[in-house]
């Protein structure tokens, strides 16, 4: 499987376990993405994601977006998009 850089953690909402996200690339529901930091190495499936509380499907470079993560992240974490070796979205 391969990675490609789809953005960054720009902050951590612990109390109900989601991430804000600046992207500089394109994410879908049903994506698997991984974040690693110095502290952080994880990998989530994108059920859902919001802009502004509104629920897409997708989004774009340039967006701010929020979804579901399963333990802490920080801010500067590096967001990338898991994918297989044909550039087919990994699920």
């Amino acid at each position: 499987m391969a990675e490609i850089e789809v953005g960054k953690v720009t902050h951590y909402f612990g109390h109900v376990g989601a991430a804000a996200l600046e992207l500089s690339g394109p994410l879908s529901v049903g994506d698997t993405i991984r974040i690693v930091g110095h502290t952080t190495d994880m990998e989530v499936h994108v059920e859902s994601m919001q802009i502004e509380h509104q629920s897409v499907s997708e989004a774009k470079a340039g967006d701010s977006i929020g979804v579901k993560v399963s333990g802490k992240v920080r801010p500067h974490d590096k967001v990338f998009k898991i994918v297989s070796e044909a550039g087919e979205t990994a699920s």
